[in-house]
């Protein structure tokens, strides 16, 4: 009685006052969106805050917010209604949900969610559920430490709580919420996610068993919810946010075609397989959590190092550690954002893979260490980790594998590339499928948040010649030989082009593999200047600029004049044209990354690198002319090349564009 009185006083006040504190009204979501946040703990005071506690006054606070702010708390049944075109949801939509089942769940929010009349999700761990509640030495296994069964919910209180319509109870998996050791090194990441790494036999669990696992998990999970409230779960909420495409089609078949995770955005109900939720965490203020909330579907700017892992190896394993450790530090200490991470081992600059930094099938490992380097900056730098991997330059050992062949048009004769990167061409049947099953394996084994296809995918305008190609040429109507094809000019368009896509579907296809372990799955395709500042030069290379915006979430042009030997008088406007080139595409600036270099490789020596202040005055320039997201290749974490400290100021997020 006490709670009800208290939390209708409380709502009586802030009604009145809610909207006083704030000034400017909250965007309402895109059409076709909701905003979905997340909860756990819900304590009267000192919330726990390793377990993103918020305090009960804290939680009114909010929910008093969004309702002055017009936000209608929606159900699952509204959201599956919409999907099937029965209704539209309200124009600011907001589903509520509470991961983990505390005890505080029925304790303080549910009086709280029965005076606004707000529906919720509660995400139940039902592992967690076993026992007896009302025995004080009962513990729980909560992640890795021991905690009290009283903490959490009984079936009884959630019975009684499903009385009301107001809540939803949905899987948060029967016993999921754990890490699970991933690599040789020791760390534990989701189990969801993670290959099971047995350091007693030094290997990793079979791809059928990890799915094995996850189908058993969500059938006792389904099994357990239907049993004890009479009905089966319709939502999975992904334990610490983590899922895949696996994951998402085994929770579908089991009758859970909703599923949430902890990434960022808007939720849209046309997908809801995985629906972006905020955390709500450290107990905020109202306008700590206002601003939280109108930063939904804002672009935040990329600030990105790319990262030879040749530099963090070492055969001394000491020497390895602390060569990670510099690394870690250093990308913490720039309060950058991305790290585009080598996944193959290349000492000789080559850019051709003969072994790689993780399990796989198909090459020789060098060491097993993308993982765990992947793990540590991801959780101690907080930066996004991308997979950094050619898309053609492979060395199999494998002679009968097509090699791209160069056509000579003095001789009428084809042969492999001499000049630039050894390449498998992407129309021989076996070298895809190895490239794709070694994608596959980096999805299995490398916590990563998207992927960089090398500049390797190219192909010049004599190119390609190989048996395979031909024969994929006269599959799609072209002529059977390459002299034929640039005999006519409007066939030679059409023929790149032809290549342009094939190497678009390519990628998208190992894109695709990576995914079903690793999602969501953001894609970055390397871009050579010229493509973007003169679009005939797609015939030179089979990239076209447009084309690219279209098909990846971000193109990373190579925005790197001495390379491209401009002229140092002429290199300010060369940079100038490469932004306007960009801004001149629709959403151009958003989509695309300026990658700076670091060094210049026409020299050998320590003399080839860029000086660091060179470095931030073209940061400074490509800001000045809008530029949103740029980095630089390469980072020299041991030598301090570019000088961390003195490019802070002009590449850190901290300082302009910064992170509200």
């Amino acid at each position: 009685m006490m709670m009800r009185l208290f939390t209708r006083l409380m709502l009586s006040l802030l009604l009145v006052a809610g909207g006083a504190a704030l000034s400017h009204a909250a965007d309402a979501p895109p059409p076709g969106s909701f905003l979905a946040l997340c909860y756990h703990n819900v304590e009267d005071s000192d919330p726990d805050q390793s377990n993103d506690g918020v305090t009960t006054s804290k939680l009114i606070e909010q929910l008093s917010w969004l309702q002055h702010e017009g936000y209608t708390a929606i159900s699952v049944d509204d959201l599956l209604a919409a999907r099937a075109g029965k209704k539209s949801l309200p124009a600011k939509s907001v589903l509520l949900s509470f991961d983990d089942g505390y005890e505080s769940f029925y304790t303080r929010v549910y009086p709280v969610l029965k005076a606004f009349h707000y529906p919720a999700v509660i995400a139940v761990v039902d592992d967690w559920m076993k026992g007896n509640a009302a025995n004080p030495s009962d513990r729980v296994s909560y992640g890795d430490i021991q905690v009290p069964r009283a903490s959490f919910l009984t079936w009884s209180q959630i019975r009684e709580m499903k009385k009301s319509g107001l809540i939803e109870v949905a899987s948060h998996s029967h016993a999921m919420h754990y890490g699970v050791r991933a690599n040789p090194q020791g760390n534990e990441e989701p189990d969801a996610l993670s290959a099971a790494f047995d350091a007693k036999t030094g290997t990793y669990e079979l791809a059928s068993h990890y799915v094995k696992r996850l189908e058993d998990d969500a059938a006792a999970s389904v099994r357990t919810i239907k049993r004890q409230t009479g009905k089966a779960p319709r939502v999975m909420v992904w334990p610490y946010g983590a899922y895949n495409e696996i994951g998402m089609m085994i929770q579908n078949q089991h009758g859970m075609p909703i599923t949430l995770s902890l990434e960022d955005g808007y939720a849209k109900v046309a997908d809801l397989r995985a629906s972006p939720r905020t955390l709500i965490k450290d107990d905020p203020s109202l306008s700590d959590f206002a601003v939280q909330i109108r930063q939904f579907g804002k672009v935040q700017p990329i600030r990105v190092i790319q990262v030879d892992l040749d530099y963090v190896y070492d055969a001394d394993p000491e020497q390895e550690a602390r060569n990670l450790d510099q690394l870690v530090s250093r990308v913490y200490n720039m309060k950058i954002n991305t790290v585009y991470l080598q996944a193959f081992s290349d000492p000789t600059d080559s850019g051709w893979a003969k072994e790689v930094y993780f399990p796989n099938r198909f090459l020789p490992v060098r060491q097993d260490l993308f993982n765990r380097v992947a793990w540590q900056l991801e959780t101690r730098a907080d930066v996004k980790v991308y997979g950094w991997l050619p898309v053609l330059s492979f060395d199999f050992g494998d002679d009968k594998i097509a090699q791209v062949a160069t056509f000579d048009p003095a001789t009428g004769q084809s042969a492999p590339a001499e000049k630039g990167y050894h390449r498998i061409s992407p129309f021989d049947a076996e070298g895809r499928k190895k490239i794709i099953g070694l994608y596959e394996d980096l999805g299995r084994h490398g916590p990563i948040d998207g992927l960089l296809f090398h500049d390797d995918a190219m192909m010049s305008d004599f190119e390609d010649a190989s048996a395979p190609a031909l024969a994929a040429y006269e599959a799609a109507g072209f002529p059977g030989s390459i002299a034929e094809i640039r005999a006519n000019p409007e066939t030679m368009a059409k023929w790149t082009q032809f290549k342009t896509d094939s190497l678009i579907q390519f990628t998208q296809e190992l894109a695709a593999h990576v995914a079903a372990y690793r999602a969501p799955l953001k894609t970055v395709r390397n871009i050579y200047a010229p493509v973007v500042l003169n679009p005939h030069s797609e015939e030179w290379f089979a990239q076209d600029y447009t084309r690219f915006l279209q098909s990846y979430d971000y193109v990373a042009v190579e925005a790197m004049p001495d390379m491209e030997n401009v002229a140092s008088g002429d290199q300010e406007d060369w940079m100038n044209k490469l932004v306007a080139a960009a801004s001149a595409q629709p959403n151009g600036l958003k989509h695309t990354v300026f990658e700076l270099q670091s060094v210049d490789w026409h020299h050998k020596d320590a003399s080839r690198a860029i000086p660091t202040d060179k470095l931030g005055e073209e940061m400074n320039q490509l800001a000045a002319q809008g530029a949103m997201n740029f980095g630089y290749y390469p980072d020299d974490f041991i030598a301090n090349v570019p000088d961390s400290d003195a490019l802070h100021k002009d590449f850190s997020l901290q300082t302009y564009p910064y992170t509200p």
